[in-house]
C-alpha cells in the first residue's frame, strides 16, 4: 500500500512547532518590552507624545506582529508545500524561521535586509505549493 503522506513529512511538522515556540518567545519579549518601557495593556502601541521609550517599544511590537500576520500564509505555504516536496519545503520552512529570528532581534533600519531571506523562502514554497497541486490535477 503506498504511503498516504511520506515519511519526511515529519520535518515539516517539526518546522510547524519550532516557528510556535519562535512565536511564543517573541510574545515573550513584547511582554518584557512592556514592563520596561511601561506600556501597558490594552494599549497596542505606544504614542511618542506620551512615551519617550514608544519607538523602542514599538519596534518590538511591531516585529512580533508582523510575524504573526505572516504566519497563517506560511503554515498554509509549508504544509501543503510539504505535502509534495517535504524536504525542500523543510529547509525553506527553516530559512523563513530564521529569518523571521533576525528580523526581530535585528536593527529596525536593516530588517528588510534579513527579511528578504524569509521573503525569498515563501516564494519558494509557494512554488512547491503550486507543484503540489498541479501534480494533484494529473493523477
Amino acid at each position: 500500500m503506498e504511503e498516504l503522506i511520506a515519511k519526511e513529512f515529519g520535518y515539516v511538522v517539526v518546522n510547524v512547532v519550532l516557528y510556535c515556540f519562535l512565536n511564543m518567545w517573541m510574545a515573550y519579549q513584547v511582554g518584557q518590552a512592556r514592563k520596561k518601557y511601561k506600556v501597558f495593556y490594552p494599549t497596542l502601541y505606544a504614542l511618542e507624545s506620551d512615551n519617550k521609550d514608544a519607538k523602542l517599544f514599538n519596534c518590538v511590537q511591531r516585529g512580533h506582529q508582523n510575524s504573526l500576520e505572516m504566519m497563517p500564509m506560511f503554515f498554509v505555504l509549508l504544509i501543503l508545500g510539504g505535502m509534495g516536496h517535504p524536504c525542500v519545503s523543510s529547509a525553506l520552512g527553516l530559512v523563513y524561521i530564521i529569518s523571521r529570528y533576525f528580523y526581530f532581534t535585528g536593527e529596525p533600519k536593516n530588517r528588510l535586509r534579513i527579511g528578504r531571506f524569509g521573503i525569498l523562502a515563501l516564494f519558494g514554497l509557494m512554488i512547491c505549493t503550486i507543484s503540489f497541486g498541479i501534480n494533484l490535477l494529473r493523477t
